[in-house]
């Protein structure tokens, strides 16, 4: 059976994993007594956060991340004897939101900026299980080319969905020497490489100005206590309230952009790293290399528990 390659260039896809699962779980109730189908509806609720992570590849570490410093930081005001209501303040949230998009905007073309937010779904969702099924159909070239010839691959050729695989692949078939694909390639991997290079950099820039932005907040609120300097009392819940851009620029810098850069930069070399064995695969295909010892070249990438076997990937 063939197994379709997706696109790893992409955003993860989402996964299909428990599709057999949920329906197994829907059955489970008419067949327990009625305290337990009782504990199942209390469980119902974790059980469909569990399906959703599964299928669509949650990376529970970023959303995790997130809530346990804003906890942190909520529980230590509260602690304190202050309010969470204190620093919630939509007007400096404006200021810093809108003074560092327009910087960044004005930093960046518009066509890098859309790319970053569309890539931002790569910081909350992954796709771990992906090279798998890439591992296993490139096996399946090789031991296919080894048996019927590298021609015989062109009939896989309109099922595969990775154009950097369908194009290496491509011209793996129609000939061209193994030092001129991996040139092509390699080149077009440098390309691909600077320009998502850019996405990081996007939310970086904004973590540099967010804490700039969130000082120029401050200002202009201090500027308006000063307008009220005859009333005491109000100047000091107006510095109080001043400060809470402040708060807004470097939480958001350290919470949020930060760290969006810095998972970013793995995605990017994850994907990387499969395009490398992507080609390396595709040249050993070309050179005529035994499947055993791709097998065994790609368990330098394959990082799964569960390897794919050499007799199963033949038996497709």
């Amino acid at each position: 059976m063939d197994l379709p390659i997706e696109d790893h260039l992409d955003a993860p896809a989402i996964r299909e994993t428990w599709h057999g699962t949920s329906g197994s779980i829907g059955k489970l109730g008419s067949k327990q007594p009625a305290a337990l189908r009782g504990g199942r509806r209390r469980s119902k609720g974790w059980v469909s956060f569990a399906m959703s992570r599964k299928r669509f590849g949650l990376d529970i570490s970023t959303l995790g991340g997130i809530v346990v410093a804003l906890a942190g930081i909520g529980c230590g005001l509260v602690l304190d004897g202050g309010k969470i209501s204190q620093v919630l303040q939509p007007t400096a949230a404006l200021i810093v939101i809108g003074g560092t998009l327009g910087a960044v905007m004005a930093q960046f073309p518009l066509r890098t900026l859309f790319q970053a937010f569309k890539d931002l779904k790569d910081v909350f969702f992954s796709s771990e299980e992906q090279p798998d099924a890439l591992v296993e159909n490139l096996l399946r070239y090789a031991y296919k080319a080894r048996k019927e010839g590298i021609l015989s691959l062109d009939g896989e050729l309109a099922k595969i969905h990775d154009p950097f695989l369908k194009e290496s692949l491509m011209l793996a078939i129609d000939g061209v020497s193994p030092s001129d694909l991996r040139k092509m390639m390699e080149l077009q991997l440098d390309y691909r490489g600077e320009k998502d290079e850019r996405i990081p950099k996007v939310f970086e820039a904004a973590a540099g100005f967010a804490p700039t932005i969130g000082i120029l907040g401050a200002v202009l609120g201090l500027i308006q206590v000063m307008q009220r300097l005859q009333d005491i009392n109000e100047v000091g819940k107006g510095i109080a309230v001043a400060f809470v851009a402040t708060i807004y620029g470097v939480g958001s810098a350290n919470l949020l952009f930060l760290p969006w850069a810095g998972k970013l930069r793995i995605r990017i070399r994850e994907r990387q790293v499969i395009q490398e064995m992507t080609l390396e695969a595709v040249l050993s295909i070309a050179e005529g290399v035994n499947p055993r010892a791709l097998e065994m070249q790609l368990s330098r990438y394959h990082v799964s528990r569960k390897r794919p076997s050499l007799q199963k990937v033949a038996s497709r």
